[in-house]
């Protein structure tokens, strides 16, 4: 006998730490077990629908939306399914009021929300463990108020009473008109899946598996059951099985319902927004083109606003117009990016800086007939004013129609090694060596030669338990938190689509969904992101026109093409510069040697997994250094002319490099038909959002193959169109970022005193740490000074130079000489030995000012405290007494004392930090003991031991991660000399292959996915970096100390090729405890037994 069977209870891993499958898995059970729907009901959230929705469509099964409504009142749990759209608002409003009055994750409900939210719901009551008569009246209650729409749920707990819980559960629901209804009570697909839910379970309770007794279930029957078991299971009560299908017939609602109405925008009176739209995009087209629209451009704005008529998205283009405009209006810096650069229209609107027309961009790669998909502009703002633009739109459309798209934070390897050996008892020492192997925030997994070179034995049967369930684990939703900044707007109220719920941050509230669920249900959103070198760049303006009289007020103002911005990049003198300062892309541009604008599209594209993988590199530096004749492939004569590709790839000698060329490839030498080539794009996913372009490879590599040209190249291009899907830029886009790098790097060429400053300022951001900054800065000349309590504010500031007083413009004359006079007596750290390699500006360098570091760089000091600081120096405070009255407090006093920021006044580190200590109450004597007031205060003065200059260089490194007094490196070069090792100004004159040693701190280790596990890792010492490369062999071998030794010995290879030069190591010698050794007394005898501990200076930059 055929049963015909749906399962209404089912949890996802969206009911988080209790569902052990995600969507996906248990709608692929249900269809091979042949049941007729999964209704996913995770605890007061809609989290997992739209996956389990998603994964449906493409399967026989279908996929219910509802949820479980935990009340805070102990009204008994239900589970809703709501009949339609409507009912469905009316759900997602109810959760909404439930997360707005709770904090962030947390829902808090009534049976009062309920019963106003509750017409058209379809609902089961989930009975408690006990059936007393207070369930049977809340029983009772519930069905009176739902009359004809509730039911009872039933699962089987295989105990003892089953059947005769059964027997009462059917009894009270006949007599309350709620019928029985069977369920599993799902909360995995399968059985295979319990030692995972079980973990889980004692994370959740904060219990050891140990210790969790009957808070696990007791046995693995929580699985997605075939029709035929659940029916034998039920045998007594077949009518509840057949309501199962009976109520997924009366749900009329579906996801696909949820249909996109963007908001209206307010015109001008007698327009529509397209008529309004055409106006401001020809409007800023006489704004962009003043001596005329040229006919190319004229014609392509027609033939956009054609489309965005037809596709109905004049309004969104407004949104983000009015957005852009009141950033600028505010004098917030932002520029579009993305696709979005592919549109003139979007030029025009002010809200991209990229003429596309002049760089054959793509536009039906932002807007296309053939997608029916709503476009995403992407716009970068300031990141420390990114905030008020979002409480901007958040108060121009309101709470109940925009708010945040959600994002999940997932179980990455470290996360999961950790809870789940806190779950399986497992000491923190094992726990912590788990952990410890994984590399970055993502790792490798945890094989098992990594697990025995932490001295852990893979085989042993609790380690192997461990690794196993956390590989499990990994990939699991941990909770949601809210996207970096895609708003989702709607013209019917948004709570009415999805439930809104508070933020951890304040005025934030965000969806439920994240971006893939919006993109699966079609849904608009308007990108307002934030990038830190923004912040960077406009501060570097303001300090641009205020310290030395250049009135450059936005990205237009930079002067184009200035030959010496390119010279400078042209031998790798790009730290701090945006996107080009990497390790990879300062060994690219000695070998691109870029020229022009165009040049640094390439090199912003081209050091990407999507070339890389596709082995298009070389072949592109080889033709267009002139190395390698540009050839064109082609078809046979008979399948096409031989310019076929001409077009296409004119801009990069016939190598593919970009998204929007492989697109293309795929169009005119594959032949793909549109909706094939717009499932290829999707699948070319980045940002780490792996796609799936490998079941496009047989009809892209055969198409092509088929119509003339050669395997090996259409391979090429399919790797890198594989290597897109891990992380590549389509033209467009780098070319918007193109113009960050050369405005970055025009204010590095002409201002590095500038330059600094404003990085420094706007941290945290980019590559480098600012002691890196600091003395990149030194090396093209500018002179730094530290930060101090007479001259400090809290952010990084300019001074008069000593070596050129009065390089002042007159508008700012008065202020230097206030600043000089406050700084007479703030000693100048040692100069710093220029680098003749490094290159600047020669006709600005007379009028560099000094940089004077700001007192955010100490380490704990608060800026609240610094503003306090600041006023009592301007009331004449000088000592730390005096300071202290003026309402600084103590620990900040401290902070500054041992940072030797009270130079100035004439106190060593020591002194200061005596006489602060000697203040603890001392200041508040007028007012809580003012008899003692006047008295003077008798103490000999103290003649503390002076700090050594070691002691002094690591006391600044432990305040403020920098010191201009000296490198560490150098007090270790004896040491390094007997070892061999050479100084890294030293590699530019060896020869390819020589053997040598060199060590120093450890700046930044990387290890990108495209490397085959290959490590890269920066070392600093007093003459300057060297970069080394780890091969995968080398770096198994020696995996410990590569992934953590702070102070380190290369032993290797010169390998030097192009100017650029790196140290192939072939072993190691970890120094990291001789670093403890800088803070020993001067004169002092050395400890008999030193303990082997990180002396660590600097916390090295890891990327993966």
């Amino acid at each position: 006998m055929t049963h015909a069977y749906a399962e209404l209870q089912a949890t996802t891993n969206f009911s988080f730490l209790r569902g052990a499958s995600r969507a996906e898995e248990l709608m692929l059970t249900a269809e091979a077990l042949g049941l007729a729907a999964v209704g996913v009901v995770d605890r007061n959230s809609l989290a997992g629908v739209v996956r389990a929705w998603t994964a449906a469509k493409k399967l026989k099964v279908r996929a219910l939306a509802g949820c479980r409504l935990d009340f805070a009142d102990g009204t008994p749990s239900l589970l809703c399914y709501p009949s339609d759209r409507e009912a469905f608002a009316r759900l997602t409003r109810l959760l909404t009021v439930g997360q707005r009055r709770a904090g962030k994750g947390e829902c808090v409900l009534s049976w009062a929300d309920f019963v106003e939210h509750g017409e058209g719901q379809l609902v089961l009551v989930v009975p408690p463990e006990k059936l007393d008569a207070a369930f049977e009246a809340d029983l009772a209650r519930i069905a009176c108020v739902l009359k004809g729409r509730v039911w009872l749920a039933a699962s089987r707990a295989y105990a003892a009473q089953d059947l005769k819980r059964l027997a009462r559960l059917d009894a009270l629901g006949e007599g309350a008109g709620a019928p029985m209804v069977a369920t599993n009570d799902v909360l995995y697909h399968g059985p295979e899946r319990r030692p995972l839910q079980d973990v889980i379970t004692c994370v959740r309770e904060h219990c050891t598996i140990q210790e969790a007794g009957f808070r696990l279930e007791a046995n693995a029957e929580r699985h997605i059951k075939a029709p035929a078991e659940m029916a034998r299971l039920f045998e007594r009560w077949p009518r509840a099985i057949a309501r199962t299908t009976e109520i997924v017939s009366r749900i009329g609602f579906d996801l696909k319902h949820l249909e996109e109405e963007y908001p209206d925008e307010p015109v001008p009176p007698g327009k529509t927004s397209m008529q309004h739209l055409t106006d401001l995009t020809w409007q800023g087209a006489a704004w962009r083109y003043p001596a005329g629209v040229p006919p190319k451009v004229e014609a392509q704005l027609k033939e956009e606003l054609r489309l965005i008529a037809k596709m109905d998205y004049p309004n969104y283009f407004i949104t983000v117009h009015d957005i852009v405009g009141w950033a600028r209006g505010q004098g917030i810096l932002c520029q579009g990016r993305g696709s979005a650069a592919n549109s003139s229209v979007c030029y025009c609107l002010g809200v991209t800086a990229i003429d596309p027309t002049k760089h054959r961009l793509l536009f039906t790669r932002f807007i296309s007939e053939n997608r029916g998909e709503p476009p995403d502009i992407d716009v970068d703002f300031e990141h420390e004013r990114r905030e008020e633009v979002m409480q901007y739109v958040y108060q121009r459309y309101g709470r109940e129609y925009a708010a945040i798209c959600g994002t999940v934070i997932h179980y990455r390897p470290r996360s999961a090694i950790r809870d789940v050996g806190k779950a399986l008892g497992l000491t923190e020492d094992v726990t912590s060596l788990l952990a410890g192997t994984v590399w970055g925030s993502w790792g490798d997994g945890l094989p098992e030669e990594h697990l025995r070179n932490a001295g852990l034995d893979p085989k042993a049967p609790e380690i192997a338990r461990a690794v196993a369930l956390a590989t499990e684990l990994m990939g699991f939703p941990r909770h949601l938190s809210q996207h970096v900044g895609g708003f989702v707007l709607t013209k019917r109220r948004l709570d009415e689509t999805v439930p809104i719920g508070n933020a951890a941050m304040k005025d934030r509230t965000f969806i439920e969904w994240d971006k893939d669920d919006i993109d699966s249900l079609g849904l608009m959103k308007v990108d307002v992101l934030a990038l830190g070198m923004l912040t960077a760049i406009q501060r570097a303006f303001g300090m641009l026109r205020e310290d030395h009289g250049e009135p450059i007020v936005d990205l237009a103002g930079v002067p184009a093409e200035v030959a010496g911005v390119y010279d400078m990049l042209c031998v790798a003198d790009s730290i701090g510069v945006f996107q080009v300062e990497s390790r990879a892309q300062m060994s690219m541009l000695p070998r691109l040697r870029p020229r022009r604008f165009y040049d640094l599209v390439i090199e912003v594209a081209i050091v990407r997994p999507g070339p890389i993988q596709g082995d298009m590199v070389h072949p592109y530096l080889k033709r267009r250094n002139g190395i390698e004749p540009v050839d064109w492939p082609h078809p046979s004569p008979e399948h096409g002319p031989e310019n076929e590709l001409q077009e296409i790839l004119g801009n990069t000698y016939g190598v593919p490099l970009f998204q929007e060329q492989a697109m293309s490839l795929a169009i005119e030498a594959a032949k793909f038909t549109p909706d094939e080539a717009d499932g290829l794009r999707k699948a070319m996913a980045t940002f780490r959002n792996l796609g799936t372009p490998a079941e496009y490879r047989v009809k892209f590599v055969e198409g092509m193959v088929r119509r003339g040209y050669q395997r090996d190249f259409a391979e090429r291009c399919f790797k890198q169109i594989e290597g897109f899907g891990h992380y590549g830029f389509p033209e467009s886009h780098a070319a918007s970022f193109a113009k960050l790098v050369y405005v970055s790097a025009w204010i590095k060429w002409a201002w590095p005193d500038v330059f600094c400053a404003a990085l420094i300022n706007s941290q945290p951001m980019g590559f480098y740490q600012p002691s890196q900054l600091v003395r990149d800065a030194r090396e093209h000349g500018v002179e730094v000074r530290p930060p101090d309590v007479m001259a400090s504010d809290w952010d990084c500031t300019l001074e008069a130079s000593s070596s050129s007083p009065a390089s002042a413009g007159e508008g700012d004359r008065e202020a230097v000489e206030g600043a000089t006079a406050r700084t007479a007596l703030c000693p100048s750290p040692p100069p710093s030995r220029r680098d003749p390699r490094k290159i600047s500006c020669e006709k600005t360098r007379p009028r560099w000012k000094a940089l004077r570091l700001g007192l955010r760089q100490i380490k704990g000091l608060k800026a609240v405290d610094v503003q306090a600081l600041v006023k009592a120096r301007d009331e004449g405070a000088r000592t730390p007494a005096e300071f202290a009255q003026g309402g600084v407090p103590q620990r900040a006093l401290e902070l500054l004392a041992e940072a030797d920021a009270f130079a100035s006044t004439g106190l060593s580190r020591r002194d200061a930090l005596w006489a602060v200590k000697g203040l603890k109450g001392e200041h508040r004597a007028p007012v809580q003991a003012p008899l003692l007031a006047g008295l003077p205060l008798f103490e000999d003065r103290v003649a503390l031991p002076a700090m050594g200059k070691p002691q002094e260089v690591a006391e600044d490194y432990r305040t403020t991660s920098l010191s201009l007094k000296a490198h560490p490196c150098g007090f270790y070069r004896p040491m390094l000399r007997d070892m061999g090792a050479v100084t890294a100004d030293r590699l530019a004159g060896m020869r390819n292959g020589q053997k040598v040693s060199v060590g120093g701190l450890v700046l930044i280790r990387q290890r990108p996915g495209t490397a085959k596990g290959v490590v890269f890792v920066t070392l600093e010492d007093e003459t300057g970096v060297a970069n080394a490369v780890v091969w995968k062999d080398r770096f198994e071998a020696d995996r410990n100390v590569v992934m953590t030794a702070s102070f380190l010995v290369v032993h290797g290879r010169v390998q030097a090729a192009e100017g650029v030069i790196h140290i192939v190591a072939e072993g190691f010698t970890d120094l990291s405890a001789e670093l403890s050794t800088l803070r020993d007394e001067p004169g002092a005898p050395a400890p008999r037994v030193r303990q082997k501990v990180s002396g660590r200076l600097l916390r090295s930059r890891d990327f993966h």
